[in-house]
């Protein structure tokens, strides 16, 4: 009788434990997906020079200057601040960088935004953005194009020139590494 009790209590422990295990709820997809850019950008390049991680808002009927107003700091993407990961030294508009990783903020303007790269990492959007610790601020230029991106993006040319885009607004950063 004993046995018995005990194989029940056993059975009956095991049965709650694989529940709980196996009852794990997942979220939705995020309404702001991330991504990631790859310098150079073939995934069979072995040497990469750069990477950005960063979420992709999207526009949803409102305009860019709503969401990344003209002469405010912005986080450039969604969420988290956008990281920016140099494995080697660059020049980013003109200014060395040492390798590294770097938290990514612009400044949009009309005709240039100012790009910021800044030491502390894993920031929540602009929020707690502090200019003391910017590395470095350069400018980028902006300029219009044909196509609407709905969802922001960020990609690296064939020069190795990082470029955003949303909605008509594209901005052009030069780096060399």
């Amino acid at each position: 009788m004993k046995k018995l009790t005990l194989l029940l209590l056993v059975l009956c422990t095991s049965l709650v434990f694989t529940t709980d295990a196996t009852a794990q709820k997942f979220s939705g997809l995020d309404k702001s997906p991330a991504d990631i850019a790859y310098y150079p950008a073939s995934s069979r390049e072995a040497n990469k020079a750069a990477r950005v991680i960063y979420s992709r808002p999207q526009l949803k009927g409102r305009s860019l200057a709503e969401l990344a107003p003209v002469g405010k700091v912005w986080r450039t993407g969604a969420n988290e601040a956008t990281e920016i990961t140099f494995y080697k030294d660059a020049s980013v508009g003109g200014k060395t960088i040492k390798a590294g990783s770097y938290a990514l903020f612009t400044i949009p303007g009309e005709d240039e935004w100012t790009v910021i790269l800044n030491s502390n990492l894993h920031q929540w959007g602009a929020y707690s953005y502090d200019s003391d610790s910017d590395v470095v601020r350069t400018t980028a230029t902006a300029s219009t194009d044909n196509e609407e991106l709905e969802a922001f993006g960020i990609a690296f040319d064939d020069d190795g020139n990082m470029v955003m885009g949303w909605g008509t607004t594209r901005v052009t950063l030069p780096i060399s590494y």
